[in-house]
């Protein structure tokens, strides 16, 4: 593999962002732009970190994604004959993991926990926010598991899972409304798609029936749905027992 290739690929991926930056800056606004050399140096920096950053999940994550979905589901690990699907549940236990590791790792994830916390006066807080957002992803993913090995329609749980969001919204506290749907847009990011996508696709091509191109995508759906269930589950129930605390000191 050419390593100038990657490096000159994300050269143009990021160009038109610095492009627009400037040029609303310059030419639309009228105005210097401060730290200039601040901001350049940390342009170069985004630059070569993304760039090293797809390399290696080119090289490593998304291979292993894949392998592990194969060895997951092979007749020497869980058996053969006539399985149901109760028999891949470490098939489940790996998504499920897999979904809440790289969620907390995702940097947009951070990013936007940090803003909240900043925004609210530090009502929300970061770890606790990142933990309940990975936990949504987790189910999310397990369950789109749990769909591809039993070859249900992906449409039954994307329009059950948006249900309960809509009548989760109608219940829930105003301020956190806008916050979680944003959330469960950060959890499909740079860290979560291609292991995510890797996994599916995996698990698709290694149970008889299934059609990597109809059942292997979906799973990034799901990543995207239930972080949005998960954080108002949260508030909702956050709000519940703050309210039933001075009942039962009172009594």
């Amino acid at each position: 593999m050419n390593i100038l290739t990657p490096f000159i690929n994300m050269f143009w991926d990021v160009m038109p962002i610095a492009l627009i930056l400037f040029s609303f800056q310059i030419v639309i606004l009228k105005q210097k732009i401060p730290h200039l050399k601040n901001i350049i140096v940390g342009f170069i920096l985004v630059w070569i970190g993304l760039t090293l950053f797809i390399i290696g999940l080119e090289k490593a994550l998304f291979p292993l994604g894949r392998i592990m979905a194969d060895q997951l589901t092979s007749s020497d690990f869980i058996g053969s004959g006539d399985l149901s699907w109760g028999d891949y549940y470490w098939v489940y236990i790996f998504a499920a993991s897999i979904g809440f590791a790289t969620t907390i790792a995702e940097p947009s994830l951070l990013a936007v926990a940090i803003k909240a916390n900043q925004v609210s006066g530090g009502f929300i807080k970061i770890w606790p926010l990142r933990i309940v957002v990975a936990i949504g992803v987790a189910v999310g993913i397990s369950l789109g598991s749990f769909r591809i090995v039993t070859g249900l329609p992906l449409h039954y749980f994307i329009i059950g899972g948006y249900m309960v969001v809509l009548i989760q919204t109608y219940f829930a506290p105003k301020t956190i409304i806008a916050l979680a749907y944003d959330l469960g847009g950060v959890t499909t990011s740079t860290v979560t798609v291609p292991l995510v996508a890797a996994l599916g696709l995996g698990l698709s091509s290694a149970i008889d029936g299934r059609n990597p191109l109809i059942d292997g995508f979906g799973l990034i759906a799901f990543a995207s749905l239930f972080p949005i269930i998960s954080v108002m589950t949260y508030v909702q129930l956050t709000q519940f027992f703050n309210r039933k605390e001075p009942q039962t000191k009172h009594e």
